[in-house]
């Protein structure tokens, strides 16, 4: 019963202190390869800038999931972007010998060679299949078609 009780307290921390890490006024980075800054904060909004793993953020306001923010290197770029695309800390691109940004991007989550190795080793893992599917491109017009035909929430309010 008190590891349920843990685990429940725990679960209610980290839903309030991840929201809390996107706030007005607070400086985020960008956690992804490139970000579309939206006019809006909906997935169809019109795409306003992008901006590149590792860029400093000002951030303007916060709705929900949505964070409106400004790059700090180019304040004439700012724009509507989820907030699981920003982090609180300080990410350096480029920085490490010999090291991709997709690669950097990798270990700032944990996930560095020796655990792709032991991956490896266990020989249940197709690699192929993983670059097959992140190599799929799907355009906004197909996937709003998908959307709609499948009668599926958008997620926008």
């Amino acid at each position: 019963m008190k590891k349920i009780f843990f685990a429940l307290c725990l679960c209610v921390c980290a839903a309030a202190v991840l929201p809390a890490q996107a706030r007005k006024g607070g400086t985020m980075y960008v956690a992804v390869k490139t970000v579309e800054l939206k006019s809006g904060s909906s997935f169809f909004s019109s795409t306003r800038g992008t901006l590149s793993y590792g860029a400093t953020v000002s951030v303007l306001q916060v709705n929900d999931n949505w964070a409106e923010v400004k790059s700090v290197a180019s304040p004439s770029v700012s724009g509507w972007t989820t907030v699981a695309n920003l982090s609180s800390k300080r990410i350096v691109s480029g920085t490490a010998a010999g090291a991709s940004a997709s690669e950097v991007a990798l270990a700032g989550k944990g996930f560095n060679q020796e655990i792709e190795n032991s991956y490896k080793a266990g020989g249940r893992l197709n690699y192929a299949d993983v670059d097959k599917t992140e190599a799929l491109q799907v355009s906004r017009q197909e996937l709003r078609s998908f959307i709609n035909e499948g009668k599926l929430f958008m997620g926008d309010k």
